[in-house]
């Protein structure tokens, strides 16, 4: 860490205080704990929580201290408060800056910044009690009650308890207004849910892939609900496993979604470049009949015999099984859908756009005929090839050069 340019300990109460917490806490470092109590380890756990959130606040305020003294804000290597307390304490920037608007948020809400010095809420309940304040109608009477009342339920809830109470304080002072101010709040969370939802997932290069998302509390608690009824002991027990009881661990989650993907009604899906977004499993006839080859999926991606036996099994997929020219023979259920399983046909066997010069996959592309239809074509798959809509709009004005892919 930086040098400090004024030393600590030169007279002023803070500065005695943070040199004397150091100096003895320095003194317990190796200090070891086999010797205190079942009540003293509880005890100093309490403690040491309320102390961290008194440092908090300590830290806030000296925050705030050197933004208007320029103590932080004027040196000329950093940009702000926020930049300097990164670059000097080797915190990063942002834990930095969350510590800056922290500062700047207590020091416009003495009341929470009050309890948070003395150790009465921790920083996350403090976070939670202004944003609640400060989400109020702007009447200074009306929200310092709130506030009060927050700070005193506090002391009964954690964070998450307290974001509930604090949409819903406002009944608690003013009942009247208390409806329309939480459908305001809910209709302004639910909008900025719906801007903040993502989803990504890599190729871990295992056989794995690992992924993320964001998505609004609602389909959480639906995607939650689901995947538990995968994992509850009975559904468990009937699948031919064990189950322990205790609560469902990531491992069996995991195994849930797994489940939730595979069972989903493919007929719910919606359709991609003319056809099912559903998984088909390539398998020879030889393999399906009891081989060991590898099978494949339209992805791409290989998979074992044995699975791939079980997977034309299950409703939720579609087996493709193959000649020894890798022509489709069959493709099971779905033969009903008799122009869908054409393109399920023709995506298997040409896999991507037939330009030579572009790759996009199967699901992307349109199904062209390669007589056209009004010069006596027929809808088959011999006859047709795979385009991208660009490319397909393109060979219907000239020929391509170069040609398509034969």
């Amino acid at each position: 860490m930086a040098d400090h340019t004024t030393p600590l300990g030169s007279g002023h109460p803070m500065s005695d205080a943070v040199l004397s917490s150091r100096s003895l806490f320095t003194a317990v470092a190796d200090q070891a704990t086999w010797s205190l109590s079942s009540a003293e380890t509880r005890d100093l756990l309490v403690q040491i929580t309320a102390l961290s959130a008194q440092v908090s606040e300590l830290r806030s305020r000296l925050l705030t201290h050197g933004e208007a003294s320029g103590a932080t804000s004027t040196d000329p290597q950093a940009t702000s408060s926020g930049a300097w307390l990164a670059g000097t304490t080797r915190t990063t920037k942002g834990a930095a800056f969350a510590a800056t608007r922290l500062a700047k948020d207590l020091a416009g809400h003495d009341l929470t910044r009050s309890a948070l010095a003395r150790g009465e809420v921790l920083t996350e309940q403090a976070v939670v009690i202004i944003e609640a304040v400060e989400a109020l109608p702007e009447l200074p009477e009306v929200r310092d009650q709130c506030e009060v009342h927050l700070l005193v339920e506090a002391a009964h809830h954690d964070a998450n308890d307290l974001k509930v109470l604090g949409r819903r304080v406002l009944g608690v002072i003013d009942p009247e207004a208390a409806d329309a101010h939480e459908a305001a709040l809910l209709d302004k969370e639910e909008r900025a849910a719906e801007k903040k939802t993502r989803f990504s997932m890599g190729d871990n290069g295992d056989g794995t892939h690992t992924g993320r998302f964001t998505i609004p509390d609602l389909y959480a608690d639906m995607l939650k609900k689901a995947l538990m009824g995968f994992a509850a002991p009975k559904h468990v027990r009937s699948r031919g496993g064990s189950y322990d009881y205790a609560k469902p661990s990531p491992e069996r989650l995991g195994a849930a979604f797994g489940e939730f993907i595979n069972r989903y009604p493919t007929e719910q899906i919606p359709k991609a470049g003319g056809t099912s977004a559903t998984v088909v499993v390539l398998i020879d006839l030889e393999t399906l009949l009891g081989g060991i080859k590898a099978a494949s999926l339209d992805t791409g991606t290989t998979i074992t015999a044995a699975t791939a036996r079980r997977m034309a099994c299950e409703a939720g997929m579609i087996p493709a099984i193959l000649n020894a020219k890798s022509k489709v023979l069959d493709l099971g259920r779905k033969t009903r859908f008799h122009t869908e399983a054409q393109r399920l046909a023709i995506a298997i066997e040409q896999k991507h756009c037939q330009h030579p010069l572009c790759d996009a996959p199967a699901w992307l592309c349109h199904t062209h005929h390669t007589t056209p239809w009004a010069h006596g074509g027929t809808t088959n798959t011999t006859d047709a090839q795979l385009l991208c809509p660009k490319h397909h709009a393109m060979i219907h004005r000239e020929p391509p050069d170069p040609p398509l892919r034969t």
